[in-house]
């Protein structure tokens, strides 16, 4: 007769096999289930960002091209003398003009948006933007008057309201929500912009200032060749658009084909967003933090954007531009912004995708982007002090140093606020109201430039030093508010960062 402690022994032996065959199937499925992920982390790591991406790097850096040139010729074109090959408009005037005609540029993307999202889709709003502003630039070749000034910059800011929010709103949609790699495409595609904007003034400052002006026997300029500065403009937003439409097709895809309220109609698909749903408590609060970062960012731009008007004037008067005996163009100042861009966009690209960078929150970046605009107009205070003030001799000049100290200043602060706030935009948004939130981002900038017009025009009657340090002391005192707001807007912005 078998006893029970046999039994027992059977069953431990028995049970024993059986554990030890499903802990090595176990750890078998588990071995390759890490694999499995590890493989698939592999892969999507080597895929990087699609070759879109790189179509719209390219179609943004002409289209920044054409404007930035043309922009870094406009307040000395509206200031010079009739016979110096300009239109004689006085200082104060042409700050304004400069002002209003780079505010406006911003707000028609508001229009552009809308019209995109609701009717012609983005590409088809990119191309009647591009071509819209080409026709914009052949016009201020081709009419050297103030009629002509007035036509050529209407077409250009409501080419730019076709263009401008659409290309942006499709670099967002290259990618899936969450995408980490989000914000380092949109660093990418800032680095395309000042590319454009970096080439612009020297190619067109080139032409403008130097083989198309008429110069003395002692090389001095009498006429400068301004026109043939737009012609290379125009000619550039040519290229940028033949680029985009040969190329749309074969990287886009039906990408921005339709427009987003005809796309979710046609899908019967869950999925698909409901163009004429409400927008939930958490879309609206996502939305009302859209507002409050454009509120803030307002003022950033208004600073930012004295390059193109009261610091080319003070640059042109009051800075020691020879080196080695050659006198920098004042156009090609405008270059210096944007070469630091290029230089530096790449490493702020990297650092926003390191542990450090992931830490840092939008609200927080934006406040140190001001912060540090703050910081660069104190080297123009330097610059006034080194001429003794606010002293009308253009016979002082002040050292080239404080000029591109300022500019890699406010280059640090841009990398923090602008690619920063394009990608969170598109993050934020509800994917109906995309394009026309991006157009409210843009909207910052149109009060700006307004605003920078008139601080710009106030400049001779205050006084630089009292302009150069109120902005400075505004805008870090706003930069420390939005840092200090940081929890309460990163709340409203429901797990997007």
């Amino acid at each position: 007769m078998l006893s029970g402690d046999f039994f027992c022994s059977i069953f431990s032996k028995m049970s024993f096999k059986i554990l030890k065959s499903v802990k090595k199937w176990y750890f078998s499925r588990l071995i390759k289930k890490t694999q499995k992920l590890y493989m698939e982390q592999v892969t999507t790591e080597k895929k990087g960002h699609p070759k879109a991406l790189y179509l719209l790097f390219f179609t943004e850096m002409w289209e920044r091209f054409s404007y930035y040139g043309m922009r870094g010729i406009l307040i000395l074109y509206l200031t010079k003398s009739l016979i110096e090959g300009g239109l004689a408009i006085n200082e104060q005037s042409a700050s304004l003009i400069y002002g209003f005609f780079t505010g406006f540029v911003y707000f028609t993307p508001l229009i552009g948006g809308w019209l995109a999202d609701r009717f012609l889709g983005q590409r088809n709003a990119i191309t009647i933007g591009g071509l819209t502003m080409m026709v914009g630039q052949f016009v201020l070749f081709g009419i050297n008057s103030q009629t002509g000034l007035y036509l050529g910059l209407f077409l250009l800011i409501i080419g730019n309201g076709f263009f401008k929010p659409n290309i942006s709103t499709l670099v967002g949609r290259l990618y899936a929500e969450g995408d980490p790699k989000r914000d380092s495409a949109f660093s990418i595609f800032y680095m395309g912009i000042n590319l454009g904007a970096f080439l612009a003034p020297l190619v067109i400052g080139l032409f403008a200032e130097n083989l198309f002006a008429v110069k003395d026997e002692t090389g001095k300029i009498l006429t400068y060749g301004y026109k043939y500065g737009f012609l290379i403009a125009g000619l550039g937003m040519l290229l940028g658009q033949v680029l985009f439409n040969t190329l749309a097709k074969k990287y886009l895809g039906t990408i921005g084909e339709s427009p987003a309220k005809a796309k979710a109609a046609a899908s019967a698909s869950n999925e698909a967003p409901k163009v004429d749903k409400p927008l939930t408590k958490e879309e609206k609060q996502r939305v009302t933090v859209i507002f409050i970062l454009t509120a803030f960012v307002i003022f950033f731009w208004a600073g930012f954007e004295q390059a193109g008007s009261s610091l080319s004037l003070y640059t042109d008067k009051f800075i020691d531009r020879n080196v080695f005996g050659f006198e920098i163009p004042t156009s090609w100042f405008q270059s210096v912004n944007p070469l630091f861009i290029v230089a530096l966009a790449p490493l702020f690209s990297i650092f926003w995708t390191s542990n450090l960078g992931k830490r840092l929150t939008t609200p927080v970046k934006m406040g140190l982007g001001m912060i540090l605009l703050g910081i660069g107009f104190f080297f123009m205070l330097g610059a006034v002090a080194e001429r003794g003030g606010d002293n009308q001799d253009i016979t002082i000049k002040a050292s080239l140093f404080w000029l591109v100290m300022t500019y890699l200043i406010h280059t640090l602060g841009e990398l923090c606020l602008s690619p920063v706030g394009l990608s969170v935009v598109t993050k934020l948004a509800p994917v109906k109201l995309a394009s026309l939130m991006m157009g409210v981002w843009m909207l910052a900038t149109f009060v700006a430039n307004i605003i920078g017009g008139f601080v710009s025009a106030y400049v001779e009657a205050l006084g630089a030093f009292a302009i150069f340090a109120t902005i400075a002391g505004f805008v870090i005192v706003l930069g420390t508010v939005m840092i200090a707001l940081n929890k309460p807007i990163l709340k409203m912005m429901h797990g997007v960062r």
